[in-house]
């Protein structure tokens, strides 16, 4: 038996607005035609979106993390030799 959704999943737009060099939006993570179609998507390809947003923040953060990690590895943290 499949469960009734009684109410819609909202945007998950954030307002930010720009988008990236891969064409998704930096505040939500949804491509163009995700952001687009938003309206006329069911609730289970909503909440299909907002699971390759999540996937999408995480590669964001794990890349992120690692460049910081680069980064620190070659400063000498206070050290002067």
């Amino acid at each position: 038996m499949q469960q009734i959704e009684i109410f819609d999943i909202p945007s998950p737009c954030k307002s930010i607005c720009l988008v990236n060099n891969r064409g998704y939006c930096k505040g939500c993570y949804r491509s163009r035609d995700e952001r687009f179609l938003w309206n006329s998507l069911t609730n289970a390809q909503k909440k299909k979106v907002l699971s390759l947003c999540q996937q999408r923040y995480k590669r964001y953060l794990l890349k992120k993390q690692q460049a910081e990690g680069a980064t620190n590895t070659t400063k000498q943290h206070g050290f002067d030799f």
